[in-house]
């Protein structure tokens, strides 16, 4: 397996770097020391001990905001979705209730691992509902229904590996602590 070293940690390196190397996928592919670039920058701002509870503000964001917009605007998103009103307000009011709870862990001086951990599992979950209700065909979903979802599926599937992420590297920076001092 290909990897870089990055602050003395071993990076396992994308497909699209081997191939950058070789000299195949696309012909437009970028030189492999933009990959490494983005790779460590990626590495350090993942390490930064606030990189979590930015993530918990981000998913806060996102929540509140398409929590808000199906509840102010359920009748009408239901008619230009084909999505269900009561879906659209369920999960507006769950997503208020969310957006609340990830404001707070995002407060919190050190984030709430095993909490966070269960915002993980619930992100995946969600992006799951989202496939299964996609795949079902039970409901006549228009166009802009089918973006609707989509939508939530990439934010929640994106914020749901960043924060996975964000646990990993909290978790190794805990057991490297005790080493440094």
């Amino acid at each position: 397996m290909a990897a870089i070293l990055s602050r003395g940690r071993c990076i396992a390196m994308t497909s699209e770097v081997i191939d950058a190397i070789h000299g195949g996928g696309n012909d437009g592919a970028r030189p492999l020391h933009l990959f490494i670039k983005e790779i460590l920058i990626m590495s350090a701002i993942a390490s930064s001990p606030r990189f979590l509870p930015r993530l918990m503000w981000a998913d806060a964001a996102s929540c509140a905001a398409t929590g808000a917009l199906q509840l102010a605007f359920t009748g009408a998103l239901a008619g230009l979705t084909g999505l269900p009103a009561p879906l659209l307000a369920g999960t507006g009011l769950f997503l208020l209730a969310y957006a609340a709870a990830a404001a707070g862990m995002a407060l919190q001086r050190v984030p709430p691992r095993r909490l966070i951990g269960l915002v993980v599992i619930g992100n995946f979950g969600w992006a799951l509902a989202c496939l299964a209700l996609l795949l079902g065909g039970g409901l006549p979903l228009s166009g802009l229904g089918v973006a609707w979802v989509l939508a939530q599926l990439a934010c929640v599937l994106v914020l749901g590996e960043l924060q996975w992420m964000g646990l990993k590297r909290s978790r190794q920076a805990g057991r490297a602590a005790p080493l440094a001092a």
